[in-house]
Order: C-alpha cells, then structure tokens, then sequence
C-alpha cells in the first residue's frame, strides 16, 4: 500500500501494476486466514462432532469479514474528504492489525513445523521425545 501510495500516480501501467500488487497481497491472505481459521477451530476438541457448533463458527467468521466490509467503505469514505493519504494511512494501519492478531497463530504453525518427526538412521523416528516415551507408530 505505501508503494501504490507513492508511485501509483506516475502512469496508468504503474497505477494497474501496483493495484494488482496490492490486491494479491490483500486479498490472497485474506483468503487463507479465513479458511485457515475455519479450518483450524474446526478440527478443536470441543467441536468434536458437532456440526451446528462448526457451521456456527464459520458463521461468526463470514459474519466478522462481512462486517468490514460493510464498514471499511464508510471509514474510506469518511476519511476520504480529508485527503487520500488518509485512507491509505487507514489501509496501512489496519493490515499492521491483522498482521499482528495473526502473529500468534504464525508463530504456532511455524513451531509446529520445527518439531515435526526428523528421520533417523535404523528406519526409527525422532519426535524429541524423551527415549522412555514410546512413539505414535509403537503403539499399534
């Protein structure tokens, strides 16, 4: 956003480049966090079975990302008789929001990726557990 904020007023090909720029790393994780958050509250424990309890979640998620939408444009257009520079500082401001609110759920995925079972030599795993604790395929 600061890019398309600062050079997208050089030339129309600049101004379609940066917004197709913009709207891929807008839109893309925006995708992903709602599926990824749908997917990831509906694999909890307490949900377990519960179909109305699921589709109530995704619900409340549709619900949440309605919402913005319905008040982005009104801040926009709100901030927009103030200037321009404004609603790209709004933009600006709330990507940092999202991307922090999302820092831990990163943060999770990207520890639970580190301490995936390495392989090691005599065909047996490692899982960084202690030796006196069996391993998931031991237990069949």
């Amino acid at each position: 956003m600061l890019l398309y904020r600062r050079y997208g007023s050089i030339s129309h090909n600049i101004n379609i480049a940066l917004m197709m720029v913009a709207g891929l790393f807008i839109n893309g994780p925006y995708a992903l966090i709602t599926t990824a958050v749908s997917a990831d509250l509906g694999t909890h424990s307490s949900l377990r079975g519960d179909s109305r309890a699921l589709a109530t979640v995704t619900a409340i998620i549709d619900g949440t990302g309605s919402v913005g939408a319905a008040f982005g444009p009104l801040l926009t257009g709100f901030l927009s008789t103030k200037g321009w520079d404004a609603v790209f500082v709004m933009l600006m401001i709330c990507a940092l929001i999202a991307a922090l609110l999302l820092s831990r759920l990163v943060m999770a995925e990207i520890a639970e990726k580190t301490c995936k079972q390495v392989p090691v030599s005599g065909g047996r795993q490692s899982s960084g557990a202690p030796a006196s604790q069996p391993l998931l395929s031991d237990r069949r």
